[in-house]
């Protein structure tokens, strides 16, 4: 009689013979800014009647510098090519921009000095200087520190785009009630995550995840069926939101805060993913011309989504990702890198372009994000040179920036010497 081992890996040995099924190897799932069975009838929302956008503070973006064209077959950083960054790169950071970069550089250095680099651009040891030089480094200096430690490179053509998320705090609980409905759930125990890379190396880094069905490997319920009640009666719910809408949002922001009724907090963060590839109902709402590309934002998707008759419930369903959540006991909300990422200094980006850890440095069209960040995430939408998308924090204010977030401009990473001498020789 086969074991479900063996039936698992004759299905994965057929799956790789044909392309039909997408990898996804999403850690955090927030993804960029605008873009029982559960009731989804319309309710008051959980964040203010005056949820808005903040007004963009505009910014002269800095100019990429020239490069080379980037080869179509690049897959990572050190294929896409390296510009030598001008001198005295950071010399207008403000003091406490950079006090808070050095401090998130400061806690991801154990993570960074043990993380395999995708990106092709360092090697190990190269952080060794830099990281002990921050152990020991006054905060208050913080910005001699970058202009010493680090040189300044540019990535492929150098242009660059962020975005924004945030830690959004909803109304929930930890019990189901008439007011409480909506399903916060764990992972099931029948969820199967691969990894295609153990299975052929040209499929290295990649997963998909399904669950096992009369001896195949299928995909997971997507976001249709388990809002149809496909996991309910399993004992998986960690908790239960007020609103529909709300819980929507968190789980593109990949982790937040359940306000519960006796005023306490719950914290909940990224789990696991049904596999389903993110679909961003902002981008098909423009396409469709239902609300104006000018000025989307998070917001405005929101409110177009409660004027609708079933509370916006058809046009969720229109992304069949769905997040699983844990609750956190310590501290967070943790990025992939597995460290606390910090509000105004955290950014996530794509590790093939930019190692996590790594200092960036944007000059974009808005002033909000300019300065120093630190590359402490990933997400489902982040992906290429020079993209990032930036943590604001939680509350009003960070979701406000947050979800109208999309800047353009420059962006600059901060390398060790020995590493970017390197790579530069080989120019």
């Amino acid at each position: 009689m086969n074991s479900d081992n063996d039936i698992l890996k004759r299905t994965i040995i057929m799956v790789l013979t044909v392309a039909t099924l997408s990898a996804c190897a999403t850690i955090v799932p927030h993804d960029g800014g605008p873009n029982g069975p559960i009731s989804t009838a319309p309710r008051a929302p959980s964040a203010p009647a005056a949820d808005q956008a903040a007004r963009p503070v505009p910014a002269t973006p800095g100019t990429p510098l020239a490069a080379p064209p980037v080869p179509a077959s690049a897959t990572n950083a050190a294929a896409a090519g390296v510009v030598a960054g001008p001198d005295g790169a950071t010399s207008g950071i403000t003091r406490d921009n950079a006090v808070r970069a050095l401090i998130a550089f400061r806690l991801s250095c154990p993570a960074l000095l043990r993380r395999l680099d995708a990106s092709g651009l360092t090697q190990a040891g190269d952080w060794t200087a830099p990281c002990a030089a921050a152990s020991a480094w006054r905060d208050a200096d913080a910005p001699r520190f970058f202009a010493e430690q680090f040189r300044a490179v540019q990535i492929g053509d150098g242009r660059g785009q962020a975005t924004g998320y945030f830690e959004p705090e909803i109304a929930g609980s930890r019990t189901r009630s008439a007011r409480y409905s909506v399903p916060v759930y764990g992972v099931p125990a029948d969820l199967v995550e691969v990894d295609l890379g153990q299975f052929s190396a040209t499929l290295a880094g990649k997963k998909i995840r399904g669950r096992m069905e009369e001896g195949r490997l299928v995909p997971y319920f997507d976001r249709a069926a388990i809002d149809g009640g496909a996991l309910a009666g399993r004992g998986l719910e960690i908790a239960w939101a007020e609103d529909a809408i709300e819980l929507f949002w968190l789980h593109i922001q990949g982790s937040g805060r359940l306000r519960l009724p006796d005023g306490s907090v719950m914290q909940i963060g990224y789990a696991n993913q049904n596999g389903h590839d993110f679909v961003g109902i902002g981008r098909l709402l423009i396409n469709r011309g239902e609300i104006p590309a000018a000025g989307v934002s998070m917001q405005s998707i929101i409110a177009h989504m409660r004027a609708q008759r079933d509370g916006g419930a058809a046009l969720m369903r229109e992304n069949p990702s769905w997040i699983f959540f844990r609750e956190i006991t310590g501290a967070g909300p943790l990025g992939s890198l597995g460290v606390q990422v910090a509000g105004r200094a955290s950014v996530a980006a794509d590790p093939a372009y930019i190692p996590l850890g790594a200092p960036v440095l944007l000059s974009l069209d808005r002033a909000e994000p300019n300065g120093l960040w630190i590359a402490q995430d990933t997400g489902g939408a982040i992906r290429g040179a020079n993209r990032v998308d930036t943590f604001w924090g939680a509350g009003a204010e960070a979701r406000a920036i947050a979800g109208g977030m999309n800047a353009r401009g420059a962006v600059l990473l901060l390398l060790p010497h020995i590493s970017a001498e390197r790579l530069l020789a080989r120019r």
